[in-house]
């Protein structure tokens, strides 16, 4: 009997989404809760799963935009597991590679894994996120040779890019060099037309970011105000409880968490900022959910970590990396995406100096964080060295007066150069 496999319902707004990449091959035996396909819609990228295990058929190709509800694969669960009298098990596997009884064993058994193409059998003890286990499968990157930093080790995506590079590195370090040819003897050879430009179809995630940027722009009254603040109080105060701090939550004490508690010190101080538009109406909001913008491969993400007022800077710190780390393996869920009041954006982390953020629209602001640079500032009369960072504020002009933001962000430059404030509530 054979099982149909199809799209999931996502949520009333998603009708459609592009099956963007099959994580199993055509005619494959899957098994039971499998990751099978990725599913692209204008909001969340997430994996599918095989609902029984069997051989599966396609009966879409990738890149395909499809329906949901509608039937991409079948999976034939009276199909028995293929068994291979060549491919050793993966205990034996495992053994062979730890304990050999002699060369020739050990180089057979490596001969045997590769040509199996699958990691899982060479590296049963391992842990892959989905995309890496497809794309360790398309590159055949020796998986004894990768550091895992994802959680409890994981090997990611980036790990096996990495890994990649550095093997590409090498390669051309110990390569011999050969010895240029005369000038003369060089010919310019065209450039191919076909090479100079390529064209891809919009993801639907990369339309809905731009509809949503165009739509604030158009419905929103933007004005950004700036400051700028002091890093190095809340820098010490971090080096002080580092260690101690990741010995007891297992994670490093970050900057954000000082900027949630910041932005959630400055909402309850001014409030007019903490709310919305809806039609003629104005929304006062009473509840602190901030959207975290986390940058991945297929456009920007803005997770929200609820009910910020009430969770400690070791909760904000472990929601904010829980929420990175599935978005970037396309784990995120669509109701992490919901809610937010408020949303930061730190482009300082890819080394941005300054920017003018756009609201997520419909919330009201957005605060920009940048780079931190040691520079010349002037205190006590005497010129000093500081580590500053310039703060972006971008705000619905047509809610919030220019008073209010220039005092909200007031607020948050005093939270982060006086932080043993957040530490007591003040």
């Amino acid at each position: 009997m054979a099982t149909e496999v199809k799209v999931p319902s996502m949520g009333e707004s998603i009708t459609s989404g592009i099956l963007s990449a099959w994580l199993v091959k055509d005619g494959d035996f899957v098994t039971k809760e499998q990751p099978i396909y990725e599913l692209e819609t204008d909001k969340i990228t997430s994996e599918a799963t095989a609902e029984v295990s069997g051989i599966i058929q396609f009966k879409v190709e990738q890149d395909a935009e499809v329906d949901i509800g509608s039937i991409v694969a079948t999976i034939d669960e009276t199909a028995k597991a293929p068994v291979s009298s060549e491919a050793p098990k993966a205990s034996e596997a495992k053994e062979q590679t730890v304990k050999p009884t002699n060369s020739e064993v050990t180089e057979s058994s490596k001969e045997v894994v590769v040509e199996n193409n699958t990691q899982e059998i060479a590296h049963p003890d391992k842990e892959l996120s989905p995309a890496s286990r497809k794309h360790s499968i398309e590159t055949q990157v020796d998986l004894d040779t990768v550091q895992g930093t994802g959680k409890d080790g994981r090997i990611t995506k980036g790990d096996i890019l990495s890994a990649m590079t550095d093997h590409s590195t090498s390669k051309k370090e110990t390569a011999p060099s050969k010895a240029s040819p005369p000038a003369k003897s060089i010919t310019p050879i065209p450039a191919d037309p076909s090479s100079r430009e390529t064209r891809k179809k919009m993801s639907p995630l990369r339309k809905k970011i731009a509809q949503r940027l165009v739509n604030a722009t158009q419905e929103a009254a933007l004005l950004t105000t700036f400051n700028e603040v002091d890093m190095s109080r809340v820098m010490q105060l971090r080096k002080t409880h580092q260690e101690a701090f990741v010995k007891r939550y297992g994670i490093k004490l970050g900057f954000m968490s000082f900027f949630t508690k910041a932005v959630v010190n400055a909402l309850q101080s001014v409030p007019a900022v903490n709310a919305r538009i809806e039609g003629d109406s104005i929304v006062q909001q009473h509840y602190y959910d901030i959207g975290i913008a986390v940058g991945t491969e297929k456009g920007l993400l803005v997770p929200v970590v609820r009910d910020c007022e009430q969770k400690s800077f070791q909760e904000i710190e472990q929601s904010i990396l829980d929420y990175a780390q599935g978005a970037r393996e396309s784990k995120i869920q669509l109701k992490d995406l919901e809610g937010g009041v408020f949303t930061i954006s730190n482009g300082g982390i890819y080394g941005s100096m300054l920017s003018t953020p756009i609201i997520n629209f419909p919330q009201p602001a957005i605060l920009g964080l940048h780079n931190i640079q040691e520079r010349a500032v002037v205190i006590d009369g005497e010129i000093v060295a500081r580590p500053m960072m310039y703060l972006a504020l971008s705000y619905d002009h047509r809610l919030i007066d220019g008073k209010e933001a220039v005092t909200f962000l007031n607020h948050i430059k005093n939270a982060i150069e006086n932080p043993d404030r957040l530490l007591v509530g003040l």
